[in-house]
């Protein structure tokens, strides 16, 4: 059994919502990574989501942009990100970890090399954000045979017969855009998040995790009603922009958020209850 389900079905049985914060892998110093990835899960995450810089990132909005620039005036590769994967796998072999990124890194070092040392050093996911199922035909199986979940977005604007494609070639858990845009956009709909769930659920078994548009306790405890998963990135991501060369606060700022948002989100569960 994959890291990613195991945890989904712990959580599950607990009555819990999986909080998965995303950080650009470098942003603001490649030696400061691993330390924030222990300082994530310190403060309630369950699943971490490891952006690999790149030079073009056409999915995501400003904030996310600046921190792959930053991240790559300091030269982090896709090996780079690997290696702190291997190095927090030092101290944390629970915690699931998500590679986010697009497919010229990955061409680049090669589908067969990149499969391997993805498995060595303890990746959990990948998702590529500009790999549709399509054109995953000779990475999907590589992933599969290395027990590395191939997740896979899915937008507002997906119809039925796309959903039902993208779920029988994703595991591990699909990832719903709840806006039409960038990350890093605002206005959250969620009786519409709520609706495309509905529909969602009715084709595939996979737990749901929803991004974008999720910056504070209450719109995470909010998804989380109607979600398995709440993403947060962009908010993070903001908190490293504006204390960059203060890390010491980025920890502060970004512990701050992540501990408000699990204990709105465990709310949820103790008012069922």
């Amino acid at each position: 059994m994959s890291l990613l389900r195991s945890c989904f079905e712990r959580l599950a049985t607990q009555d819990k919502k999986a909080l998965i914060p995303f950080v650009t892998a470098g942003d603001p110093q490649p030696d400061f990574t691993v330390e924030l990835m222990h300082e994530m899960v310190e403060a309630g995450a369950n699943i971490i989501e490891l952006g690999v810089p790149f030079s073009d990132p056409m999915a995501d909005g400003p904030v996310i942009q600046a921190a792959d620039e930053r991240a790559l005036s300091h030269d982090v590769s896709l090996e780079d990100v690997l290696s702190m994967v291997a190095l927090f796998r030092q101290q944390d072999t629970q915690t699931p970890v998500v590679l986010m990124g697009y497919l010229n890194p990955v061409e680049m070092m090669g589908y067969a090399r990149f499969t391997k040392r993805a498995a060595e050093v303890g990746v959990d996911g990948v998702l590529v954000l500009d790999m549709p199922p399509e054109e995953a035909g000779e990475l999907a199986p590589m992933l599969e045979a290395s027990q590395i979940d191939l997740i896979y977005l899915i937008a507002p604007t997906t119809d039925r017969e796309r959903i039902r494609l993208i779920s029988k070639n994703a595991s591990g858990f699909l990832y719903y855009v709840s806006l039409k845009g960038v990350t890093g956009a605002n206005t959250l709909d969620l009786d519409a998040v709520a609706q495309k769930l509905v529909e969602i659920r009715a084709i595939s078994d996979l737990p749901v995790g929803v991004g974008f548009g999720i910056k504070d306790g209450a719109s995470a405890q909010a998804v989380a009603k109607i979600a398995d998963a709440v993403v947060v990135g962009s908010a993070l991501v903001n908190q490293i922009a504006m204390s960059e060369h203060d890390h010491q606060q980025i920890k502060s700022s970004i512990k701050a958020i992540l501990s408000e948002m699990r204990s709105m989100m465990d709310m949820n569960s103790e008012h069922a209850a």
